[in-house]
């Protein structure tokens, strides 16, 4: 099997330097041309490579989009990291960064709380999509169209009183956040943890990522809380314009 992934993976380089054929794939290899073809359809089926009309084979489309999204991903929390700092140490809460990748909402960043009681949320670990504030943040931002195909497929968990408790109750909570352009999650997921999130737009002002606040009850109020809501707009404002390549905004804390 690690054979067989070296071979596929080898065949990338070689396209980054043009289209080849079958024949010049199988030579780079060192393998019969049985044996290129077989992983030649497999990149193709992922899109990670393409069979021209002249048979030979480049990129794929979707290699590059993987990349621009990894570097994308990358460059955004790369950006944020020092706001969502500073936004830390400001207030004292827990600070997420989140994304939106295959169907998911992921943390990417996370500056722990200065306070005792601290969250159990992981870089890299699924958000709870149906009640979190970022994700409420970065499915709004997609077309309604699949707004509503995502919101369809998704289960609703009542994980409180307050979670979200079917497709039309979460639709209805998107449309909400996307006029506002912020969003919140009150005891939804936990009753005892509140948050309030903010989106970070690209050049072309799509969503692009979502930051947050989240507190316990024990250490502050919802409506405590809520009075953050100013200031963490204003770092995500500021980590907008550093990303898009704005003038960054000045005095984010």
């Amino acid at each position: 099997m690690s054979q067989t992934v070296d071979r596929a993976l080898s065949i990338l380089p070689l396209l980054a330097e043009g289209p080849a054929d079958l024949g010049q794939v199988a030579d780079r290899l060192g393998v019969h041309k049985s044996t290129a073809l077989r992983l030649l359809r497999t990149l193709h089926e992922h899109g990670l490579v393409y069979r021209q009309s002249d048979q030979r084979y480049r990129l794929g489309a979707r290699l590059f989009a993987l990349a621009q999204e990894a570097m994308e991903n990358l460059d955004v929390r790369e950006i944020a990291h020092p706001h969502l700092v500073r936004l830390n140490e400001s207030c004292g809460h827990t600070v997420h960064l989140a994304v939106y990748e295959e169907n998911e909402v992921l943390y990417i960043d996370k500056v722990e709380s200065r306070y005792p009681v601290r969250m159990y949320s992981r870089i890299g670990k699924p958000v709870a999509i149906t009640v979190a504030a970022v994700a409420k943040l970065l499915l709004a931002d997609l077309p309604e169209h699949e707004r509503r195909a995502v919101a369809e497929k998704l289960d609703y968990p009542s994980y409180t009183a307050r979670s979200t408790p079917n497709a039309t109750a979460f639709l209805r909570e998107l449309e909400k956040v996307r006029e506002q352009g912020w969003a919140t999650d009150l005891g939804g997921h936990e009753e005892s943890i509140n948050c309030v999130a903010a989106p970070i737009r690209g050049a072309d002002g799509r969503v692009v990522a979502a930051m947050s606040v989240s507190a316990p009850n024990v250490v502050v109020t919802a409506d405590e809380l809520l009075t953050l809501l100013p200031l963490v707009r204003r770092t995500a404002d500021a980590i907008s314009g550093e990303y898009s390549g704005r003038t960054p905004v000045k005095g984010t804390v």
